[in-house]
Parts: structure tokens; sequence; C-alpha cells
């Protein structure tokens, strides 16, 4: 499940310039840059509280950061909305799944096609013409697609609320995958899960970044290091809000002030064997 390091350095897809956020008198974030370039898993790891999913926040836009900037494919993207970042083409997984517990597994994942749908309100009442092609493009690319990738076929109709909690993090991934995006943000998406469904959301993320039918660079927040170790191409390694370095996941192996501030000797030894 290894990847091997990344060989061309490629373009860069997403890039944060000395962001900086504050609540009050605390830094949740004190000049943290990120270079995310096309093709890569780049992590962000640091302890609970390092600031990594502000981090997430500000780059699709729950929060606006205080200080530094924000590019999308060179565009800044500071002043714009979460929905303006997804239309560019960011998606996103929460440390909590975010799911509609109501609605069926297929319900879940087509809200994520939203941005894709351009039928108008008349052709949308009557569902001819243009408004019945998008919704049979649509159902096929989530069926062929999506539903085959996550193998959930068995409970496409069923109520996500009803679903243990490893299938609901399938569920919030697909719908994360309808919008078909250049970006995917996943925080913490191992949270919570067995170890079988831990090797299957890491075979899932290295499908979608690996297979050229999707090409989707993954901004990954994760705190289980072997995984983080074996996925990544490159980390970046926050404490308290503040970059300790960004390297090869080598690199942060080796480096004693992640050690001393995350890894731990012990964690250091198991990401080694």
């Amino acid at each position: 499940m290894s990847v091997a390091a990344a060989g061309d350095a490629g373009d860069v897809l997403l890039e944060a310039r000395d962001v900086a956020m504050y609540f009050g008198k605390v830094a949740a974030l004190a000049g943290v840059s990120l270079q995310v370039r096309k093709g890569e898993i780049h992590s962000v790891i640091g302890p609970n509280g390092a600031g990594k999913t502000v981090l997430m926040n500000c780059i699709n836009g729950l929060y606006r950061p205080q200080k530094g900037d924000i590019f999308f494919k060179g565009r800044r993207i500071n002043d714009l909305k979460p929905y303006q970042r997804a239309e560019l083409g960011i998606s996103r997984t929460f440390q909590k799944v975010e799911v509609f517990g109501g609605m069926t597994v297929l319900d879940n994942i087509r809200l994520g096609r939203h941005i894709h749908l351009k039928s108008g309100i008349l052709s949308g009442a009557v569902y001819v013409g243009k408004t019945a092609r998008e919704e049979i493009e649509n159902r096929k690319f989530i069926e062929e697609e999506i539903i085959d990738l996550l193998e959930i076929e068995h409970i496409r109709h069923k109520p996500v609320g009803m679903l243990p909690y490893g299938l609901q993090k399938r569920v919030e991934l697909g719908r994360a995958l309808a919008l078909q995006p250049e970006l995917m943000i996943l925080d913490e998406p191992l949270a919570g899960l067995n170890l079988e469904e831990t090797e299957d959301m890491a075979r899932f993320i290295l499908d979608v970044n690996e297979d050229p039918r999707w090409n989707i660079t993954c901004l990954l927040v994760e705190h289980d290091m072997g995984v983080v170790m074996d996925l990544s191409h490159r980390v970046l390694v926050l404490n308290f809000g503040i970059p300790i370095m960004d390297g090869t996941p080598q690199e942060v192996q080796r480096n004693p002030d992640v050690v001393q501030a995350y890894l731990g000797e012990e964690d250091l030894y198991a990401t080694r064997r």
C-alpha cells in the first residue's frame, strides 16, 4: 500500500502563504505556509490543538484568516465563500461525519453533484430535455463510478443514519467525490474506524489519487502515522499553530523536532518497521 516518493514535482495546485488565524489572543495558526502540487497526497500532522483543522477551514472557506493568502490554481481565494471554492474544484470531508441520516446513500451522494446541475427552473419542473439528460448522466456517474469504487452497491437505497459508522464515512467520501474535485480535503478520514475499515479507506484514497480516471490531489489530516507515512508524498508538521517542517515522510521521521513534538520514540520506531 506504500507509495513511491514523489517524482515529478508538478505544478502547485494549492498554496498557503504565511497564514495566521487568531481566536482572541490565542494563535491557532502562526505564519503557516504550504504548497500542494498536482497529483500529491500531502498530509498535515500534529498533536491535538496543533491547528490542523483550522488550516483546513481556512482553505475551504469556513474561516477567513486574519493574515496571509491562500491561492488555488494561482488565484487568490481569501474572499471566496465555501460554495465558490467548491465550484473551483475543492471538496471536503469532515473530522466528524456530516451526512443526512434520514436520506438514502444515493441521495446523500447526489448532493455532491449540485454544482454540475445546469438546468433551469422550468425544465426542472417538467423534467424533460436537458434536465432528464443531466439526471441520467449524473446517476450513471454516481452508480458506475462512485458506488462501484466504494463498494456500497448493497446499501445504496438504505438511510445513511441506519448504517454503521464506517459505512457512513464511505458515504461522506462518496459525496466529496461526486463533486469531481481537483483537490479533496480529507480531515481525519480514518478516525473511529477499525483495522479492516482503515485499510479499505486507505485503499480508496490511493485509488482516487493514482487512478487517471480520478487523478485527485489530496490534502490529508490524519493521526494514524503508519498510514500517513505509507500514503503521503509530503508531510507538513504543525505544533501549536507553528510549522515545524514540511518534507518527505522519510525526512519527517528523521527530524528530531518532530519526534520531540509529536511522534515520540515509540511511534517513530513503529513507522520505520
